[in-house]
């Protein structure tokens, strides 16, 4: 199917989004991908824009938005883009990884049809195929409360997104075609706050008023810690979930994290770094942007503020001192605290464990000693049309083995309304950051060591914070309490993007016997098809009727 006119695809969208979305409010969007010449470092490079930008336009809507999103795809290359934190509540076709979706072929579209249901918060998205994250094709989405669903915090007086991340200056094809060649990448060149890097942006607030900043880490292999010289910041909301209004003077900001905190013009009318620094690495990379007082006397005074470079034990302490907000409503008017996540009984303990194995000749990383290979057909599409061969349940195991790494298209077996505590265990002396797909969790422990089972004596099992990412610390281990809530073939993976594009990463087919779109949408009439799948039908565009 080549390009369609703007008003077939208008029509087309709202046909296939009335079978599958409710009354709620539309959100549409267009997006044309392309390349274009990009200089964040002072370096040219081929960066990957929506609609000529780099980062991408950013995405508003409000809890239960049903947002359209029809993306041409313009680069010579298959495409693909996810959505880092939108649950897709029963619908992992919207998901945008390769193990749900055929790609996007050069010179065709695909309409996303998704709705952000019981939802709040900040995320982003992003390029999910061959290593297109490192060229761009990211950006922020904002899901704001609805207008009677009380806020734990004045309205601000402004609403910026920061998306920081490490930067390589090599085009994304090269760092490809190093982990394709089986080596590791080397240190990043940089760090960027929304694709510039330092005194690239400013941010402009009046004097006596508050802001809200919603950062999020885009990077690809770096933790970040970020502060503002001079203020402090007041964390509020965590990818979806309302925290205890903590002060910090500085905040870490793992691998595929989102944090918002309100920050208070309070200090004199002058100009103050915005610094972004790497966590745990030497050398430490830093960048800075600027917060303008509209009513500033001059440039910042002194050298932009230091933070934290390597300390560990006071990263992990700042982890546990982010709590839930017991009393604040999140999406819906009751109290996020209203579901006692502790005094569920957990039905599955499943331990993950990562490792950086050689494969034949070839650096890979690996999960319970699986190193993930992608199948020839999206594994969602293989199940709904149960072509066999694709993937087989059970490929990798619940505990770690501490044997040889192997490839495999492992896919994990999973009962639908099982409660399940997943324990990620970090045996390397390397920073680990985890997301699932589809899921919010909790959690509920972190500590240094190896995890056992006496460990869950120090669970948080009141306010632990309910988010879709975790960080495991060296040598350290996290656990997590997730309900089962939603069908669907949902990417479990390493943030570290070249740990996930070299094997860090599995599927998890939650799985209801019930076959009923209560539980699970329909095959999307406009799914693309593609290797075993090819050629087979969705559902048709509309209902015949006989007569």
């Amino acid at each position: 199917m080549g390009r369609t006119s703007p008003m077939v695809t208008f029509f087309f969208v709202l046909l296939v989004a009335s079978a599958v979305l409710g009354d709620d409010p539309y959100r549409f969007f267009t997006w044309n991908i392309t390349h274009g010449d990009i200089w964040p470092m002072g370096v040219k490079q081929q960066g990957i824009l929506i609609n000529g930008q780099f980062p991408g336009p950013q995405i508003e809507a409000v809890t239960n938005d049903n947002v359209i999103i029809n993306v041409f795809n313009s680069l010579p290359e298959p495409f693909l883009l996810s959505w880092n934190g939108i649950q897709q509540r029963r619908n992992s076709w919207q998901d945008g990884v390769f193990g749900t979706n055929c790609p996007i072929p050069p010179g065709r579209n695909f309409t996303y049809v998704m709705q952000v249901k019981d939802q709040i918060g900040s995320f982003f998205y992003f390029p999910s195929l061959a290593f297109h994250k490192a060229a761009g094709g990211f950006g922020g989405i904002r899901v704001l409360s609805r207008p009677l669903i009380p806020v734990p915090f004045p309205p601000p007086a402004g609403d910026f997104t920061l998306l920081i991340g490490d930067w390589y200056k090599a085009n994304h094809s090269t760092l490809k075609y190093v982990l394709d060649s089986g080596r590791d990448l080397a240190f990043p060149d940089g760090v960027l706050i929304n694709g510039r890097g330092s005194y690239g942006n400013t941010f402009t607030v009046d004097q006596g008023r508050t802001y809200r900043f919603r950062i999020c880490n885009v990077g690809l292999a770096t933790s970040l810690n970020i502060r503002i010289q001079g203020h402090t910041m007041k964390l509020v909301e965590v990818e979806g979930s309302h925290t205890l209004q903590n002060i910090y003077s500085s905040l870490d900001v793992h691998l595929a994290q989102c944090y918002s905190v309100l920050v208070t013009a309070d200090q004199p009318a002058l100009d103050y770094f915005i610094v972004a620094s790497t966590r745990f690495t030497s050398p430490v990379l830093t960048t800075t942007a600027i917060l303008h007082y509209g009513n500033s006397a001059g440039r910042p005074v002194g050298a932009p503020p230091g933070g934290p470079t390597i300390q560990i034990d006071w990263s992990l302490n700042q982890a546990r001192s982010i709590r839930w907000n017991l009393t604040a409503s999140g999406p819906r008017p009751n109290p996020q605290g209203s579901y006692h996540y502790g005094l569920v009984n957990t039905t599955r303990t499943i331990r993950l464990a990562n490792s950086a194995p050689v494969i034949n000749g070839k650096q890979r990383y690996a999960v319970n000693s699986v190193s993930f290979v992608p199948a020839d057909t999206p594994l969602k599409v293989a199940d709904f049309y149960k072509i066999p061969g694709v993937f087989f349940l059970g490929s990798i195991p619940d505990n770690p083995t501490f044997g040889g790494g192997y490839l495999q298209t492992s896919v994990m077996a999973a009962n639908f309304r099982d409660y399940v505590e997943i324990v990620f265990e970090n045996y390397e002396n390397t920073m680990q950051s985890w997301h699932i797909d589809g899921y919010s969790f909790w959690i509920v422990g972190m500590d240094g060591g190896q995890w056992s089972a006496a460990s869950r004596r120090n669970y948080n099992l009141r306010d632990a914070v309910a988010r879709c990412s975790v960080q495991v610390y060296p040598k350290s281990w996290s656990a997590i309490y997730m309900p089962l809530d939603n069908v669907g073939m949902w990417n479990i993976r390493s943030e570290h993007w070249a740990r996930q594009y070299l094997g860090q990463q599995f599927y998890l087919r939650v799985y209801s016997p019930a076959n009923s779109w209560r539980d699970e949408n329909p095959i999307p009439r406009n799914a693309l098809l593609c290797g075993r799948a090819s050629g087979r039908r969705t559902r048709p565009l509309y209902k015949i009727r006989n007569t």
